[in-house]
Formats: C-alpha cells, sequence, structure tokens
C-alpha cells in the first residue's frame, strides 16, 4: 500500500503482532506460572556448564530448565516489555524433544535479538512491514545453537533503527530497564539485557556497531563481549542498515555472569563456526592464550579516561577510577592518549551515514515512530545545504560549540567517490592505531576505559545524548 494509506496497515500490524504476542503468553502451560519454586531456583542459581554436566548425567531435564527459565522470562516481561517473539510454544517445547544431549550447550535456554532468524517466526527488526512473514528456516546462528543442543526460547526488543541506547519501536512498544523502569535498559540489545539482568535468561546473543551489546551490559549490569569482526556469524539475521559495511556490526554474546560468557564463547568457537558461515575466519579457541592472560599476576593496563567529545559524568568517571585504584596494588597502570578519539567519532558517524540515513528511514511506514537521537541526524541530514551550513554557524559561534558543530557538518550524504575516501581514511586511522599501539602504548595487555559516556538514560534522553558512543563506536571502527 503506498503512503500515506499505508499508516492504516502499519497501526493493525502493531496491533496483530502485540496480540499474537500476548495470545502465546496467555496459552503457555501452567508450568510457565506461579511461583519461583525451590527447584527453579536450583536451576536458576547453576552455571551454565554445570546445568550442561547435569543434563548430559540426566540429573536434570532440559524441559525443566526452559520451564524455569521461562517462568522468570515472563515475569522479566512482564516488567520491563522485554520480549517480542515468544518461542515456547509452539516452538522450544517441541524442539526440545530433539535437543542434541551431547552437545556444549545441551538443555540450554537461549534468549536472542529480534534480528536474528528464527523458522517459523517472524524478524520484524522493529518495522511493521516485516511482520506477518514467518522465515521458512533458521539462520545461521540458530541452526549452530541447535546443533549444539540449546533451545531458543525468546526474542528480544529492539530500536527501531538499531541507532539507539534505547530500544523501543511501535511494534513492541519500549523497554525499561529492570532497576529503575524511568530509564532505559541500553539498545539495541536492550531487551536482552533486561532480561538477563532480571534473571529471565543466563545467556543470549546480540550485535554491536556503535556500542550495541556493551552499552546494555553497563546500562542493566550484566556482561557483554564484543567480538572480533569474522569470529561470530552474521548471516541469517535482518537489518535496519543491510550492505553497511562503512563499520562493521557484529554478533556477539551477552551474559549475567562473566563465567558464563567465557563458557558461551568458547562452545560457540568450539561448534566451529566457519563451516556454517563463509564470513567467520577458520580460527578455533586458543586454550594456550586464554590461560596465558588468565595466569598472568601483572597485567599492563592503558587507561583511557576520556574520548575528548562527551567526558564521563562523575559517577561513570568514579567507576572507572574506583577499578583502576583497585587494580593499581597489582597491576601495572599507564595513562593513554591514544590516536584521535574525536577524529574517530567523525569519521564512523560518517561512515555510518554516508547514505544520508535513506536506508532505515526507507522501511518506514506513514506515522511510524523512528527514535530521537536517529530521527534527529535524519532530520539535519535533510535540511538543503544553505540551512545546514546557517545552523553550522549558530552551533560554532552562537552556542559556542565548535566540537559538536564540526561533527554534525560531516555527517552527510557522500557519493559513492566520497564513500570510498572515507574507507581510505578509515584504513589510515587504523594503520596509525598500529603504529601507536605498537610504539607508543607502553606494550599494554588491555585498555580500560568508560563503557559510554553516561550511566542509563532517561526515556528520550538519546536525543540529547547521541554522541556518547564514542568509547564503544571507536573500538569498531
Amino acid at each position: 500500500m503506498i503512503p500515506p494509506f499505508d499508516y492504516f496497515e502499519h497501526r493493525r500490524a502493531c496491533k496483530q503482532k502485540q496480540l499474537q504476542r500476548s495470545t502465546r503468553i496467555a496459552n503457555l502451560p501452567s508450568e510457565y506460572y506461579g511461583l519461583v519454586s525451590t527447584q527453579d531456583r536450583h536451576i536458576l542459581d547453576k552455571p551454565i556448564e554445570e546445568l550442561v554436566q547435569d543434563v548430559q548425567k540426566n540429573l536434570i531435564r532440559p524441559i525443566d530448565i526452559l520451564r524455569s527459565y521461562g517462568k522468570v522470562a515472563l515475569k522479566a516481561h512482564a516488567k520491563t516489555n522485554c520480549l517480542t517473539e515468544i518461542m515456547i510454544n509452539p516452538g522450544a517445547e517441541q524442539w526440545i524433544e530433539h535437543v542434541n544431549l551431547k552437545g556444549p550447550l545441551a538443555g540450554i535456554p537461549i534468549s536472542l535479538k529480534d534480528t536474528i532468524t528464527v523458522g517459523g517466526f517472524d524478524t520484524s527488526t522493529g518495522y511493521s512491514r516485516y511482520t506477518g512473514q514467518p522465515h521458512l528456516q533458521d539462520g545461521t546462528i540458530v541452526k549452530i545453537l541447535k546443533d549444539a543442543g540449546a533451545i531458543p526460547y525468546v526474542k528480544t526488543n529492539i530500536p527501531i533503527t538499531l541507532l539507539s541506547f534505547e530500544s523501543t519501536n511501535d511494534v513492541w512498544g519500549r523497554t525499561t530497564n529492570p532497576h529503575n523502569s524511568n530509564y532505559s535498559a541500553g539498545g539495541s540489545t536492550g531487551g536482552e539485557s533486561a532480561l538477563l539482568a532480571f534473571g529471565g535468561g543466563r545467556i543470549g546473543i546480540g550485535s554491536d556497531v556503535a556500542g550495541s551489546v556493551r552499552v546494555p551490559a553497563h546500562f542493566a549490569g550484566i556482561y557483554s563481549l564484543r567480538c572480533s569482526t569474522g569470529r561470530w556469524p552474521k548471516m541469517g539475521m535482518n537489518t535496519s542498515m543491510p550492505g553497511q559495511e562503512g563499520v562493521p556490526s557484529v554478533f556477539s554474546p551477552m551474559a549475567r555472569t562473566l563465567p558464563d560468557l567465557i563458557y558461551f564463547t568458547k562452545s560457540m568457537i568450539g561448534m566451529k563456526p566457519w563451516e556454517y558461515d563463509h564470513s567467520v575466519h577458520p580460527i578455533p579457541w586458543r586454550d594456550d592464550i586464554f590461560h596465558s592472560f588468565k595466569d598472568q599476576k601483572t597485567l599492563r593496563i592503558g587507561v583511557m579516561e576520556s574520548d575528548g567529545v562527551v567526558p564521563p559524568t562523575p559517577a561513570c568517571l568514579r567507576a572507572l577510577q574506583t577499578v583502576t585504584s583497585s587494580l593499581s596494588s597489582t597491576h601495572t597502570i599507564i595513562p593513554l592518549s591514544p590516536p584521535s578519539p574525536t577524529y574517530a567519532l567523525s569519521l564512523a558517524a560518517s561512515l555510518l551515514n554516508a547514505d544520508g540515513a535513506r536506508t532505515f528511514r526507507s522501511f518506514f511506514r506513514t506515522g511510524e515512530t523512528s527514535d530521537p537521537g536517529a530521527a534527529q541526524l535524519s532530520f539535519y541530514m535533510s535540511l538543503p545545504l544553505p540551512i545546514r551550513y546557517l545552523h553550522y554557524l549558530w552551533t560554532k559561534y552562537i552556542r559556542q560549540d565548535p566540537l559538536w558543530a564540526d561533527l554534525l557538518w560531516e555527517i552527510k550524504e557522500r557519493s559513492v567517490c566520497e564513500q570510498w575516501k572515507l574507507v581510505a581514511k578509515r584504513e589510515a586511522y587504523r594503520a596509525e592505531w598500529h603504529r601507536w599501539w605498537r610504539d607508543e602504548a607502553g606494550d599494554v595487555d588491555v585498555i580500560l576505559t568508560v563503557p559510554n559516556a553516561t550511566p542509563a538514560v532517561p526515556h528520550g534522553g538519546m536525543r540529547e545524548a547521541v554522541a556518547s558512543c564514542g568509547y564503544t563506536f571507536l573500538f569498531n571502527l
């Protein structure tokens, strides 16, 4: 249907998906309701490695693990609106009959970011136009998980553009922070962080292009690992910006505890994902390297306190300084000034938005709500050049904010020729980082910095905090 008449189609699709979700929840077996029992608590408190061992020894049934976590997941959803597709029944209760009991994730429920494709379910990515189109087969990540013995059981909420640290869209609504409902659980993998922080799961999978697993973990108080490009599969998913490779996005694990994060990551790599997906590098899990760092008594830790764009808020800076102070008694702390993070933020933002925000906007229907930060940048890029220049002058000389003025001025639609030049600049910047790390960084083992300039933001806060992502965006560039 053509605009503006597709507005009615949009509203109808949103109502249908929300009704479908509530119906699936209401139709679940009675075991998913009621109080958390002693048996549930016994399951919920166990690390996934121990749960796998218990399943393989026939001490715990996979169905009991699913129902314990499913019960708490529903409570998490009632509090935070974190779930999108409920894949328990039909879905997980049937898949569990064929679980690989010898797999490294035997019987473990896994939550997934809404963008990940599961056969029989939609991958709406928060857009109403993608609803009512269930996929015929599982995507790559889900195939690996099932082969490893895991049980995908729910998908979780996201921002519609995947470009915000708030997770809200018209299809599924707004996800709130489990610790304080007035604040965001992060984005773009905010539904995952809310679910895991509440206790409705132990491990899940998100994706990250500018901090989308790290910032939600920071906002909600869990663990995440932004994997290196080519380490995890990237096929079998949907996105708001297909074809965008200026700043690569990577799928990555999230977990409630650090041991679970390690075990989950090791298990996924142990499944040889390069045999499922051409984009994955054939590099096995290297225990010797892992233990060489784990067993190292003294590390050389570089600390970056500010990215030079948005200084950390007092709470975030205090946390960084507290950690640094605690580590200083046994490790060597080295203050770092890496190659300009300010330039990196400008370059990364230019690469990510080189299409002038046309791609993610092309999936909107009339009346569909965008997220505040993306809407602000999209509006700015759509302004005629003379008006943009006047705004640039006003920001630089009247507001006296030359840094923000210069950052905004560089974010605009680019020609193919200009895009290639940006990619060349990206490679030159990476080479400069490599040289700096080798010659000037003091042979550090790790860099420590804040996950974001701010703690969890109040709802709508990304309208003002859109530039706070430099601490994570830097390491995707």
